[in-house]
């Protein structure tokens, strides 16, 4: 028991080693100046001299802190038209027959197997029509088609794990489904929210084929990093490539206890 306990903390730590590598090396670009990094042949994997050039570089002017800030708004708009739209076909969803409700989500996620180009261009024409395009909400409302999807998976579950016993009491009292929403199911089902958030917001963060479509001109964060690297301004790109990753990591952390299977696995249970 110990040494099969003992192997997998092994495997965990090498997985781990291996995600966090390459932030390790970012961080080593970042915030070590370019003779260390860039010019050597074989760059040492250990910090010689520190730096914050390449950062005070990278937020000396607009050119990443205007696309960070698109990206904030992006990401949180995101986030709150998927639950917008997710809560209530999640909800739906959990109250009609499993033999009903699998097909229906299978029906669902297979719109995030076609590709993101395929879907953007002709959403590209429609929006230049609508004025939406080069705007956050235009953004928004096509991220959102890959969100939704899976975020109305993870409500299905979380909505199924609920007693109906709580409903049918509050419904006994007379409550009627806005109140039931309001007072039993949401607060019960806050930790399957805040996961489908997370998810949501997440993707909109690093999102970068519908920002290239949508937004060529005044684009999200993603998309200018990946520009000014490939016009060489690689030590400010990888400076702010790590301030990206705080939000990320700052949420994640707020909202981790949320991140469990149940509140998944319940979407799934059609399939049993």
């Amino acid at each position: 028991m110990r040494a099969s306990r003992a192997l997998i903390y092994v495997a965990a730590g090498l997985l781990s080693a291996l995600f966090l590598f390459p932030l390790y090396i970012l961080i080593l670009i970042a915030f070590q100046p370019p003779k260390y990094t860039l010019i050597p042949t074989y760059p040492p994997l250990v910090p010689k001299e520190l730096t914050l050039a390449n950062l005070v570089a990278a937020l000396s002017g607009t050119a990443f802190i205007d696309p960070f800030l698109k990206s904030v708004e992006t990401a949180t708009l995101v986030g709150l038209i998927t639950l917008a739209l997710a809560i209530p076909a999640g909800y739906g969803l959990s109250r009609l027959p499993s033999r009903l409700s699998y097909p229906v989500l299978v029906l669902i996620l297979l719109t995030n197997i076609m590709p993101g180009v395929i879907i953007g261009i002709p959403i590209a024409v429609q929006f230049i029509r609508a004025g939406l395009y080069e705007t956050v909400v235009g953004l928004a409302l096509a991220q959102t088609l890959v969100t939704l999807p899976l975020a109305t998976l993870i409500l299905q579950g979380t909505f199924s794990a609920i007693p109906r016993d709580l409903e049918h009491q509050a419904m006994i009292d007379g409550a009627n489904l806005f109140n039931r929403l309001r007072y039993v199911l949401l607060p019960n089902s806050a930790p399957g929210i805040a996961a489908a958030y997370l998810i949501s917001w997440m993707f909109s963060w690093d999102e970068f084929t519908y920002a290239i479509l949508l937004m060529p001109y005044h684009s999200t964060l993603p998309v200018t990093i990946y520009t000014d690297i490939t016009r060489g301004n690689l030590l400010a790109g990888a400076a702010f490539s790590v301030v990206f990753t705080v939000p990320v990591i700052i949420l994640t952390y707020g909202l981790q206890r949320y991140l469990k299977g149940q509140y998944i696995s319940g979407g799934l249970k059609g399939a049993a």
